[in-house]
């Protein structure tokens, strides 16, 4: 537990530094995003055993370090083109070692985890002045319903949600982490809207309450599924990278599902006004 705390405190600083970087040195995101995708790329491969396929392995990571660099439509469009052409042709001059079920593996998570941790990069440029602020809740949506749901299902968890998958996750400890989220989603509002801004704008609370509902509910999926991935890989954790946690995607994976749907949710609902 102390070194859970430990880590989470240290991620919490890291977090801070981008924010309060952010006005003066906004690609401080940009960058800790390309880090966090390629780590992410590197385990996901690691775990599935297929990094001795430098063919693959390679574009895979650069993929992973450009795409968070590449905000406009038709950059993004170009590099996942360019990126789709060299590794299908890695597939045919390789093809007696490299098979086509380790190019889809790779191709669907090179895409997946990039991409979807990039929707924070777009969260920022989409918010304006607010940005840092929609990136903020996107990720505490997803952190806030884990850690609702690990601390709910400790003390009062009694029906088991997933055993097959996740033996430790509960029914209860899911409905903790759902109010959780939202309760939590609901005070940011109201710590940014007359704190921080000192009520210059105003938050939109029907939507962080809606953030903190289909937040916490993505962030099961997310967890879940790559429950799932570990399971089949006959694994506990990604890596030891963060101690207490696991690995990057150990931490993120809910992240990569929540981000996303953010995304997309705030651009139909505004969650800050004038």
């Amino acid at each position: 537990m102390k070194e859970r705390l430990t880590s989470a405190l240290a991620i919490l600083i890291l977090m801070a530094a981008v924010v309060l970087c952010n006005a003066r040195f906004p690609a401080a995101l940009n960058i800790v995003i390309a880090m966090i995708s390629v780590m992410a790329v590197w385990e996901i491969t690691a775990a599935l055993q297929m990094t001795r396929q430098i063919a693959l392995m390679v574009p895979s990571m650069i993929l992973a370090a450009v795409l968070p660099f590449l905000t406009g439509l038709f950059a993004q469009g170009m590099g996942l083109f360019i990126y789709t052409v060299v590794l299908f042709s890695a597939m045919i001059l390789y093809h007696s070692v490299i098979t086509f079920r380790e190019v889809a593996i790779i191709y669907s998570m090179s895409l997946l985890i990039p991409t979807a941790l990039q929707a924070l990069v777009l969260l920022r440029d989409f918010g304006s002045s607010h940005g840092m602020f929609h990136v903020i809740v996107a990720i505490f949506s997803a952190w806030v319903a884990d850690a609702g749901a690990y601390i709910f299902g400790s003390l009062f968890g009694k029906h088991k949600l997933c055993p097959n998958i996740s033996p430790k996750k509960t029914v209860e400890g899911a409905i903790g982490g759902i109010v959780a989220d939202i309760l939590i989603m609901l005070l940011f509002g109201l710590i940014f809207q007359d704190f921080y801004w000192n009520k210059t704008v105003h938050v939109n609370f029907f939507v962080l309450a809606a953030i903190g509902l289909f937040g916490a509910l993505l962030s099961m999926l997310g967890d879940l599924s790559f429950s799932i991935i570990k399971r089949s890989c006959h694994i506990k954790d990604f890596s030891e990278l963060i101690p207490g946690h696991g690995g990057i995607l150990d931490r993120f994976d809910s992240v990569i599902f929540v981000a996303p749907f953010v995304c997309l949710f705030v651009r139909i609902f505004p969650m800050v006004y004038a």
